[in-house]
């Protein structure tokens, strides 16, 4: 059983809904999420926030944090998933936004992630800054493997259980 199978079998076990905000990953998570034979019961949606201004518009992320630190940062990755579970009404919300290269991105460097895990009822996250290596391809796949990490610990950390009943 793949990673993608085993989190949708535990939601599916706790009956609890997830949906994404993604950035680098473009959709990947969402798309890795509902290739799952019987997704559509816990899979609630995603947004693709490619650009930083939808960020805010569509997730809720504050303009000020935008402003002060970009979009490549712990706490707009925190936001962005918060921002998921509230805008598709799931229960838990998963986001990623990082460098996916060639290039350096405003200063930062090619393979700096951060991917997010939050409760949509409490707004308890979990966040995980990564620095990968390999090319864009090898970026936002290695990117889609961690925030699926990160969404079954979170589901089995007593916090993160307790803000999602």
């Amino acid at each position: 059983m793949g990673q993608a199978d085993r989190l949708i079998a535990e939601l599916q076990t706790l009956r609890l809904t997830v949906a994404t905000a993604e950035s680098l990953t473009g959709g990947m998570v969402a798309a890795t999420l509902t290739a799952v034979p019987g997704a559509s019961a816990t899979v609630r949606g995603g947004v693709v926030s490619y650009a930083t201004d939808l960020k805010e518009s569509l997730l809720g992320v504050e303009p000020e944090l935008l402003a002060a630190v970009g979009p490549v940062d712990a706490d707009v990755a925190a936001q962005m998933a918060q921002g998921a579970a509230r805008l598709c009404g799931a229960d838990l919300g998963l986001s990623t936004t990082g460098v996916a290269g060639p290039d350096t991105q405003n200063g930062i460097a090619v393979g700096t992630v951060f991917v997010s895990a939050a409760g949509g009822r409490s707004g308890f996250t979990m966040t995980r800054q990564l620095s990968l290596r390999g090319d864009r391809d090898q970026i936002r796949a290695t990117t889609v493997a961690a925030v699926l990490d990160l969404a079954e610990e979170f589901l089995l950390t007593s916090d993160g259980n307790e803000s999602l009943t």
